[in-house]
């Protein structure tokens, strides 16, 4: 059974720094792009950053040069650094996968950033 859960959200002040970790249970780790996911209140659910199997990366441009992605095969964990926080990057984190025919979430970390 493939389960992803996520871990580091928090409060935090404007200018500080978070990391997320997102464990992926089960034999899948390898087999697709991993991206995290953010939803704001009202709001939809945006891209924030994805990194391939072969370790490419994209990012959405609100966060470029403040956020980085990264993946640890060896622990099956998905990170997301995450510096120079705003308030407009308050939100629900999502860990996601997606590999042929698939399609997994985690539960969603908050991240809050106060002003």
């Amino acid at each position: 059974q493939v389960r992803l859960v996520e871990s580091g959200g928090g409060l935090v002040q404007a200018g500080g720094s978070l990391r997320l970790s997102c464990v992926v249970h089960g034999n899948i780790f390898t087999k697709g792009i991993l991206g995290w996911h953010r939803q704001a209140p009202g709001k939809q659910r945006e891209l924030v950053a994805s990194i391939t199997r072969g370790d490419s990366t994209n990012y959405a441009d609100s966060v470029k040069g403040r956020f980085t992605i990264s993946r640890d095969n060896t622990r099956n964990t998905l990170y997301l650094q995450m510096d120079s926080l705003k308030p407009e990057d308050t939100a629900v984190y999502y860990c996601n996968l997606v590999g042929v025919g698939s399609n997994y979430w985690g539960q969603g970390t908050q991240v809050t950033v106060s002003s």
